[in-house]
């Protein structure tokens, strides 16, 4: 133990200190990212940000050889994931953008990396056969066989469009067998922690199924049925060792829950296992190599861990007894337990990733994401909240500037989604604004995961109701605890944020003098238009409605005229999410009314601003925009 602590608070504490940081600072793609360690504990691997390209690298600890994988700008490939499928087999999934009847849409192809015998070309496996669909995502894989060591189970429609079929695949030699044949009412199967497929998934129209398979028999027979977005939902996040145990989240007093059940016995069950008064559970089922679930994770825990583990207790406490000041979990393991990844941060730390041995109780820096924001360069979140008109709590993240000590020209940034939500934690729109001098405001409005059935609900054919009436009481209630000053308020946002943002300055122009949007959605009927190229377009109709007064109503694209506040766009190209016509649309709107409004377009950029020199302008422009018209 006096090792851990000495080492890593040596490692921990050092930091450069400047006085401002510049734009590439914040805006870089993480120096470091998605750390995993081999199962015997000899290697790790990680993406390395190097000159803005992400590496996939494999770095042997006792060699230090490393061998770079793949490495990519996010343009034309992205890496979706990677894990290890044996000590010398890398699998990883690629994403590519396509184009079908001027629709652009995202495919994926899965490939392998051999340490012992390491190439320079991609090798990909599992391609579709002359006879059959060249499926849209060919990367899925359920199962690592925990029995076989050169077999996984992958699902793939290579038989019936949009309807996996299960195979094992034999990944030396590139060849799978068929083991479950494609079901009209299957999208996804499940499998056990033995590498047997158990369950699929699947929804129709509205309506959401899961359903048991017989693996002697091949039937399917019915086990729950819900409405997709109704009460009654549940999600399986996956097996116990037992197989027929599995863990899923259902309603508990009106928020997400974990919950345990036997799929042996009808009706179905559940039996509680942890629930949160305040929040939604967040998290999912953490595993030992073995296939045990030893314990979960969830957002509002300390160190967001609970172990069932008693070995995996003893290191989370050494862990906070080593770093006291840290929120440090466990992310990695090898196989005996022996060496692990952790990942830390803290009020002084934007996030650092760590090894450790525990046989020699050491603790070992490996990499930062963000190696310059630390210190005092770091200014972090207070969580606060505040009371809606129709006296609903409302919770948000606030980002102080440095030595904050009276009211001062505020930001509010409405996260994406809407069915998401801001967490505490590194994010690196408002630790940008806030180096500069800005208030930032994250709010997680109505509409937003994490309240509750009730108030996640009311995103549901919501846009620009309620939930924007939240942002405004946002901004009424900065002003009466003395954080922003009247009329230096702007709104800025990505996605749905970017369309709260432009709604912002149509209803409430005495509040708002200016909108930054990146990627946002400005016309609702479009959205519900491009639904009918997809297999959820009946989810998307329930989610927005079909009645087109009311949908044109919602739209901002339609408001152009009335704006009368100055206006930022930027989008990308190729957005598979929200495609560019929102904000090409937008700005021809602007421009036919002579409004005041600035048009960016990324070449090639994507709604995730992935590639590095698109974060880096659109990051630069919003901050330009904002000091601009705010100071």
């Amino acid at each position: 133990m006096k090792n851990i602590i000495l080492f890593a608070i040596a490692l921990l504490c050092t930091g450069s200190v400047n006085a401002q940081l510049p734009v590439e600072s914040y805006a870089q793609l993480p120096n470091m990212s998605k750390v995993s360690l081999s199962p015997s504990g000899k290697a790790v691997a990680y993406l390395q940000n190097y000159e803005g390209n992400l590496v996939l690298t494999v770095h042997d600890l006792k060699t230090h050889k490393k061998n770079y994988i793949l490495q990519t700008d996010n343009k034309t490939i992205a890496l979706g994931w990677y894990d290890w499928a044996s000590d010398d087999m890398l699998l990883f999934g690629a994403n590519y953008t396509k184009v079908q009847r001027g629709v652009k849409y995202t495919t994926s192809r899965l490939f392998k990396f051999d340490l012992k015998n390491p190439t320079d070309e991609l090798v990909q496996i599992n391609r579709a056969y002359r006879n059959e669909i060249p499926a849209q995502f060919q990367d899925d894989v359920i199962s690592i066989l925990p029995e076989q060591p050169t077999k996984i189970l992958v699902q793939t429609d290579f038989d019936m469009a949009n309807k996996p079929s299960v195979y094992i695949l034999d990944i030396a030699k590139d060849r799978r067998e068929k083991v479950v044949r494609a079901r009209r009412k299957i999208s996804s199967w499940i499998a056990d922690q033995q590498g047997n497929v158990r369950m699929g998934y699947g929804f129709e129209g509205i309506t959401a199924y899961y359903m048991l398979y017989d693996n002697e028999t091949k039937d399917l027979t019915d086990f729950y049925t819900f409405q997709a977005r109704g009460p009654e939902a549940i999600h399986i996040l996956g097996f116990d060792k037992d197989p027929n145990i599995i863990y899923l989240t259902a309603l508990h007093n009106g928020k997400n829950a974990l919950f345990k059940a036997d799929i042996t016995k009808r009706p179905l069950l559940p039996q509680l296992i942890f629930s949160d008064p305040a929040y939604d559970f967040d998290g999912s089922i953490i595993y030992s190599h073995d296939g045990r679930a030893i314990g979960f994770s969830h957002s509002n825990l300390d160190n967001s861990r609970v172990y069932w583990d008693e070995d995996r207790k003893l290191l989370q406490r050494s862990l906070k007894a080593a770093l006291p000041s840290y929120d440090t979990v466990v992310i990695s393991m090898s196989a005996d337990n022996k060496k692990y990844i952790a990942y830390g941060d803290s009020d002084q730390d934007s996030g650092t990733y760590l090894i450790g041995d525990r046989e020699t109780s050491s603790l070992a820096g490996l990499g930062r994401l963000y190696p310059d924001i630390t210190g005092d360069n770091y200014l972090g979140k207070q969580r606060v909240s505040f009371k809606a008109r129709d006296g609903l709590e409302i919770e948000g993240y606030l980002t102080l500037p440095k030595a904050f000590d009276a009211a001062a020209p505020t930001i509010i940034f409405p996260h994406g989604g809407p069915y998401s939500r801001d967490y505490a934690g590194f994010d690196y729109w408002s630790e940008l604004l806030a180096s500069r001098g800005f208030v930032v405001f994250q709010p997680n409005f109505r509409g937003s995961f994490g309240y509750g059935f009730d108030f996640f609900n009311e995103a549901n054919q919501g846009w620009g109701g309620k939930m924007q009436d939240d942002l405004q009481d946002a901004a009424n209630w900065l002003i009466a605890e003395k954080y922003a000053l009247k009329n230096k308020i702007c709104i800025g946002g990505a996605s749905y944020g970017g369309y709260a943002a432009l709604m912002a300055v149509v209803k409430h122009p005495e509040t708002f003098q200016c909108a930054a949007s990146f990627a946002g959605v400005t016309d609702l009927e479009s959205i519900v238009s491009r639904a009918r190229f997809f297999t959820n377009k009946e989810l998307v109709r329930d989610q927005f409605g079909q009645d087109t007064d009311k949908l044109e109503a919602q739209s901002p694209v339609n408001y152009a005229k009335q704006i009368n506040r100055p206006v930022l766009l930027i989008h990308g190209d190729d957005d598979k999410v929200v495609p560019v016509n929102h904000s090409r649309d937008m700005a021809d709107e602007l421009e036919d009314h002579n409004k005041k409004f600035k048009y960016i377009e990324l070449e090639d950029g994507n709604h995730h601003l992935s590639y590095q020199a698109h974060r880096v302008k659109t990051l630069t422009e919003f901050l330009a925009f904002f000091e601009k018209h705010l100071k």
